[in-house]
């Protein structure tokens, strides 16, 4: 499939240009702190996969991203734009330049996929009933979705749904896309699908993407560069090779997927064969 003319396009040779900057970024809830002074920066075209533990703030990052979240200190520019300082005029036109791929797909359970699809069509273009259509039918085709147009989130599978979220989010073209946990409760099948129509969908429309993951697979194959959040900071951004073999115990630890290591505050259980002899509760009677 060739590129969309109206989507962003990079010209050959041209030095990239970061479409997201997030400088000095801290987030706190009450006494607990999630990000502090963060700083990434994502330049057009390119895939970041942001990585880390469960509660780490991966998704309050994309919150302050798209402006649902203001930070405490620091800020986040997205095409140049400092989001925290713009008026809800202008938020509201940045936020068209960004597709959002949220967890779980987040559907409307009454309305069909075609409804779903061309929802911000409807709100934010003139097009008429039949363009609306045709851009539905050209986004569904994009995800491998032709012919789905009338079902209903219902009669859908988890991949087809998430599917069905990533065509929405392509919808008005944008030229940003944000993946919050695309493979998650998938099965290994179709998380390999999901991370193919990633690629597919970075290579084709030239977007430049963020994605939120736990899955290794997954980021390895889609990102030009992972990035580690460990305790509200960046412990690492670098491409896959560069970080596979990055000596940070925390990181070693992650790619090992080993509860024992100083990725966790709290201790785990001791670590047990699955084949030893289990030992009968004191005081319990058979």
């Amino acid at each position: 499939m060739k590129q969309q003319a109206d989507y962003p396009q990079i010209a050959d040779g041209a030095p990239p240009q970061p479409v997201i900057d997030v400088v000095d970024l801290s987030k706190a809830f009450g006494p607990k702190v999630v990000l502090s002074k963060v700083n990434l920066s994502v330049n057009e075209g390119e895939s970041l996969a942001v990585m880390g533990g469960s509660g780490t703030g991966k998704t309050v990052l994309l919150r302050c991203i798209m402006g649902l979240l203001r930070p405490d200190s620091g800020h986040v520019s997205v095409d140049g734009k400092i989001i925290q300082d713009i008026d809800r005029e202008e938020l509201a036109e940045v936020r068209k330049k960004i597709g959002m791929c949220f967890q779980m797909a987040a559907l409307f359970d009454s309305m069909s996929v075609e409804e779903n699809v061309g929802f911000a069509l409807k709100r934010h273009t003139k097009m008429t009933k039949g363009e609306v259509s045709d851009r539905v039918d050209e986004c569904l085709g994009m995800v491998g979705l032709k012919g789905c147009q009338k079902l209903r989130p219902s009669e859908l599978s988890g991949g087809m749904k998430r599917r069905v979220g990533f065509a929405r989010a392509i919808a008005l073209k944008p030229k940003i896309l944000l993946f919050d946990e695309p493979t998650t409760g998938l099965d290994p099948v179709m998380t390999d699908v999901i991370g193919r129509v990633i690629l597919d969908l970075k290579h084709n429309l030239g977007v430049t993407t963020i994605t939120i993951t736990h899955d290794l697979k997954s980021a390895f194959e889609i990102a030009d560069r992972i990035a580690l959040l460990f305790r509200g900071e960046v412990i690492a951004c670098e491409d896959g090779p560069s970080f596979r073999e990055n000596p940070n115990p925390v990181i070693q630890q992650f790619l090992r997927g080993d509860a024992d290591g100083p990725f966790l505050i709290d201790p785990p259980p001791p670590k047990r064969s699955q084949n030893s002899t289990s030992q009968p509760l004191t005081g319990v009677s058979p």
